[in-house]
């Protein structure tokens, strides 16, 4: 796997994250050598869960009121239900979603997580993959939806699940060495 160092990824997650989608993909950025900053709508930490069960505490290292997209080559979303649910009713969250799209930044999301950008107007046209529930709320969002480990479309990746997290690492690894790429040129 590629050298991500210089490669800044903003983290946004609440309460209810599904512990594993956060900790793991971040994990294996920080030793690729990103620099990950967990942004979220409360200061202090939020309660990761283990599907059902509480898991940890997460220190949060900024809250999401004047987080700036700019600030960040790339977004990580993690999944987990309350979570994705929270994020999405947060203009906050829609705001920082849409300016890093825009700004055609890579996104990595899995499992609920793409509610936020389902919410934030993005899905319409877009090849992805989700946790199965919600399939039918990215369909009726306009996404062409797939049952696949690990879908990829343009500056997008997606996963289903926690036993995608693999696939979801390394897809979402080439597409930061594409950003490094364009930051050499």
């Amino acid at each position: 796997m590629s050298d991500l160092k210089g490669i800044r990824v903003a983290i946004l997650a609440a309460d209810g994250v599904e512990e594993s989608e956060l900790t793991e993909p971040r994990k294996f950025l920080d030793q690729l050598g990103a620099e990950t900053t967990l942004i979220s709508p409360k200061n202090g930490e939020i309660q990761a869960m283990q599907h059902h069960e509480k898991g940890e505490m997460i220190r949060v290292d900024r809250p999401l009121a004047g987080a700036n997209a700019g600030d960040y080559d790339a977004v990580l979303l993690p999944g987990g239900a309350m979570n994705a649910d929270t994020l999405r009713m947060s203009e906050e969250a829609r705001r920082f979603v849409r300016e890093a799209d825009r700004a055609e930044k890579p996104i990595a999301v899995i499992c609920h997580a793409p509610w936020l950008l389902a919410s934030a107007g993005l899905v319409k046209g877009r090849t992805m993959t989700s946790y199965r529930t919600i399939q039918d709320d990215l369909r009726n969002a306009g996404a062409d939806w797939k049952d696949e480990e690990v879908v990829r479309d343009k500056n997008w990746v997606t996963s289903r699940q926690p036993s995608d997290i693999p696939a979801f690492n390394r897809a979402f690894a080439e597409l930061l060495t594409g950003v490094l790429q364009k930051k050499a040129a």
